[in-house]
């Protein structure tokens, strides 16, 4: 029997595919094409720091080896049920969890792994303000700034400052990854101070491949007064677990369709924007007869008879032609897809473009065919108001009085998500949850498409402000703002739209074992 030769090129190739697919930061970009990471595989399967003299292209910081150490260490606290903060707890799939996310994403493990469809997070932009999510890496540069400095204040500390968000953000990261079903995505808001720094971080633990856009989206419309450019706009950086994952396609936006007829119940509105004649495309014979409706006599162009004669004589390479045969004309004359206009031209047959309707062909006939009209998502869909942080705080002005929550997402962004990358049944994780935009929108979804998703939320119970509007509501932590905003956003959008869908959710609380 022959013994296999381990180092052959399709046998190699092979066995790194395999690798990447479980390890995709140990499979790196070498001098001649793709090597293995020993120093990171041999960490990755220790869970211990592994030191490495080996130059590499990739994305290093102070404290990088024990942030990813990190991540492979078992969880130290245990998820207690909170009835009392719960609605519909025995009846729910809908989960609310206050704690440190790091801890909670080991302990969704077991459970959780590969079964979460769509992330999205909205973590901290790191301004070097306000940063609650201090996990104590060792930095290793002996320098002692404060701990939420930014380059601005301390332009010395400009390594630490991303060191210590980088830090934060990779066995988070690193986590959400294993929860991700094989065709699942995330999406990550950012802004451009770490955007460079995330996509290096998401190549490695998602792999370069897997990268599917940075969208921008528009934040505002007015700027401040600057001498350079005002920043109006952030991004949702887009990555899949692997290359299976696909989008949805989305809804297709029905603009122009203002005519009516006794067909809309069913098909919807039309609008006439084709004549039935052009002169723009490959002229055939065939498409160049004549027809009569409603007593008119019409040939393509409003030529005369002995025009179209010598026309059809001549097969011009262009000229005026009917877009359709005299079989789907009538068919369509039949089934009122056609229409006569007079103008100032003369009398033009006009053909209708219906909202939900279209002529297909049926054998050696044709059908009407009832069908959704979508269109393809693009990279610029967020660069519209209604995106806009404007209209994240009207979604909170609607449920509460006063700035309750400052810098949360608008609902009809996550809404748009998760509609483009989720089905009914799916689930939705957000665990830097913040106000819980993310639960608002899937009960806004549940209610105006009937298809529920079941969200998980994590939010680390910060401390409000004393002296901010959410802390003299009596919203001591950001935790009690997002539980109140589900109850009163699932209650709102019911009596709004009289939906029936699952508007509960179950608290836990991170604590001791």
């Amino acid at each position: 029997m022959e013994k296999p030769d381990h180092t052959s090129p399709p046998l190699v190739n092979e066995n790194l595919e395999k690798l990447a697919a479980l390890f995709p930061d140990c499979v790196v970009e070498g001098a001649n094409g793709k090597v293995v990471d020993f120093d990171l595989l041999k960490q990755e399967i220790s869970h211990a720091v592994v030191e490495g003299p080996r130059e590499r292209y990739r994305l290093d910081w102070p404290g990088k080896r024990a942030a990813i150490v990190s991540a492979g260490k078992p969880a130290t606290q245990a998820l207690h049920p909170v009835r009392t903060d719960s609605l519909h707890f025995d009846e729910t799939a809908n989960i609310y969890i206050e704690g440190d996310n790091l801890e909670v994403l080991k302990l969704l493990q077991p459970h959780y792994l590969a079964k979460v469809k769509m992330i999205y997070i909205d973590p901290p932009y790191n301004t070097g303000r306000n940063f609650v999510y201090s996990d104590n890496f060792t930095q290793g540069d002996g320098n002692h700034y404060p701990l939420n400095s930014s380059p601005d204040e301390y332009p010395e500390a400009g390594s630490r400052y991303h060191a210590n968000w980088l830090s934060m953000i990779y066995p988070r990261l690193k986590l959400a990854a294993a929860l991700l079903h094989e065709d699942g995505i995330i999406f990550i808001s950012i802004d451009d101070r770490e955007l460079p720094n995330l996509r290096r971080i998401c190549d490695e633990i998602f792999g370069e491949i897997n990268f599917v856009s940075c969208l921008p989206r528009l934040t505002k419309k007015a700027g401040k007064s600057t001498s350079m450019i005002a920043r109006n706009n952030d991004y949702v950086l887009c990555y899949r677990r692997s290359p299976y994952a696909r989008f949805n396609t989305t809804a297709f936006e029905a603009q122009g369709y203002t005519h009516a007829d006794e067909y809309e119940p069913e098909r919807g509105r039309y609008k006439l924007n084709q004549t039935l004649d052009y002169s723009s495309i490959q002229y055939s014979a065939s498409l160049d007869y004549e027809i009569e409706i409603d007593g008119q006599v019409l040939r393509p162009g409003n030529v005369t008879r002995e025009e179209m004669l010598k026309r059809q004589q001549r097969n011009p390479q262009s000229d005026f032609c009917w877009r359709w045969s005299k079989g789907l004309y009538e068919f369509g004359l039949k089934h009122g897809f056609v229409v006569l206009k007079q103008s100032r031209h003369g009398y033009r047959i006009y053909t209708k473009t219906y909202e939900k309707a279209t002529i297909s062909k049926a054998g050696s006939g044709y059908a009407v065919e009832m069908k959704e009209r979508t269109k393809a998502f693009t990279s610029l869909d967020f660069i519209d108001n209604r995106f806009s942080n404007d209209n994240a705080r009207k979604d909170m002005g609607k449920l509460f009085e006063g700035k309750i929550f400052e810098y949360s997402k608008p609902v009809s962004l996550i809404s748009e998500l998760i509609a483009l990358s989720t089905s009914a049944g799916d689930i939705v994780l957000d665990f830097f949850s913040g106000s819980a935009t993310t639960a608002h929108a899937v009960y806004s979804l549940a209610a105006h498409t009937g298809q529920q998703r079941e969200f998980i939320l994590v939010q680390e119970p910060q401390l409000t402000a004393e002296e901010s509007d959410a802390y003299h509501a009596g919203y001591k932590n950001i935790c009690e703002i997002g539980k109140e905003r589900i109850r009163r956003a699932g209650k709102s959008i019911k009596e709004e739209t009289g939906a029936v869908f699952d508007d509960g959710f179950r608290v836990y609380r991170l604590g001791p074992l």
